[in-house]
């Protein structure tokens, strides 16, 4: 069985919303991240990785986000406690909010960067400079990495 989880590639101004992950975190506590998290079980229902999303931007970083979101890619990967994950990114668009490390347990900071400023920080993960790079493909823009 697999975890899945959701993440928001949102970008504003010309910078993405990043989070560095608390160090309390089981799973990359101290890396670079996109905001999101798991899709918890509902029984039967409609849009649940868009509501999801929303869900924990909101719960996270204290942002709403618009409606329309916009498939980026699609992953899996094992955690270092060894859950099998599939991960979904998103690209979204800011609505509402100044974000702001709304849940000190899951998250260090706020950060908005450059994709220049990710592709050379110390805790991006690969992953994260790959969700970027697609996303920034997306909305058209030319990544120099």
């Amino acid at each position: 069985m697999f975890i899945v989880n959701v993440e928001a590639a949102m970008w504003k101004n010309g910078k993405w919303l990043i989070i560095e992950r608390s160090k309390k975190e089981e799973h990359a506590g101290g890396l670079l991240s996109l905001v999101g998290g798991k899709v918890e079980i509902e029984g039967n229902s409609a849009d649940i990785l868009e509501r999801t999303l929303k869900r924990e931007i909101f719960e996270e970083v204290g942002v709403r986000v618009q409606d329309r979101l916009g498939f980026v890619h699609s992953t899996s990967f094992v955690t270092d406690a060894g859950e099998n994950v599939v991960n979904i990114v998103f690209l979204c668009e800011h609505e509402s909010g100044e974000a702001f490390p709304k849940s000190p347990n899951e998250v260090e900071q706020v950060l908005w960067l450059s994709a220049e400023e990710i592709f050379s920080h110390a805790q991006s993960p690969k992953y994260l400079i790959e969700s970027i790079k697609r996303a920034e493909s997306l909305i058209g823009i030319r990544s120099l990495k």
